[in-house]
């Protein structure tokens, strides 16, 4: 069970369960909110393939492949060349359209003045919005994102009995087709 601290002093806490076949067996994961315990929503329907997507980029961005080695301090560093962006976006999908939750990450820029002169960072914002239309923000750096994220994939692979997640995304979830 991953969770975060928000900057409300609230705690979301985010659960992957199962997805299941018409036999029964698991084969996705989608994510359980709650906010200091009580229920908030569920998002992102078979979102475990993108979940280890991000996590396997945003390890390779810490490192500083691709654009990220030109942010010198590694919590800076995010998949993605764009200064700001979305890294996912999970909601409730219903028959008749979104509702429900959301569950979304974005980053931002953030200029800091340390003394006499301007300091620029990077962090990701994790967002989450329950049916009644509260939301919770967490603010993390890249190390934070990725170990939430690692946290939550080892978790899905637990309810999903050991099906690895990254072979998942290897085998095109969510392209239409196998390799």
């Amino acid at each position: 069970m991953g969770g975060l601290r928000c900057v409300d002093g609230s705690y979301l806490t985010v659960t992957p369960v199962a997805c299941r076949d018409s036999v029964g067996k698991p084969y996705e994961v989608t994510l359980e909110l709650h906010r200091d315990g009580a229920p908030y929503g569920s998002v992102g329907e078979r979102c475990g393939w993108l979940l280890t997507r991000l996590a396997r980029g945003v390890d390779e961005a810490r490192t500083g492949r691709g654009p990220a080695r030109r942010w010198a301090d590694p919590d800076d560093r995010f998949p993605g060349g764009e200064p700001e962006g979305e890294l996912f976006s999970f909601r409730y999908r219903s028959r008749s359209g979104p509702s429900g939750g959301e569950l979304s990450c974005r980053l931002r820029t953030i200029p800091l003045w340390e003394g006499s002169r301007w300091r620029v960072t990077r962090r990701a914002y994790v967002e989450a919005w329950g049916a009644t239309g509260v939301g919770m923000r967490a603010v993390l750096t890249s190390a934070e994102l990725s170990s939430f994220v690692r946290g939550l994939l080892e978790e899905a692979e637990g309810c999903l009995e050991g099906r690895d997640m990254a072979r998942n995304a290897r085998e095109g979830a969510g392209t239409g087709e196998t390799r």
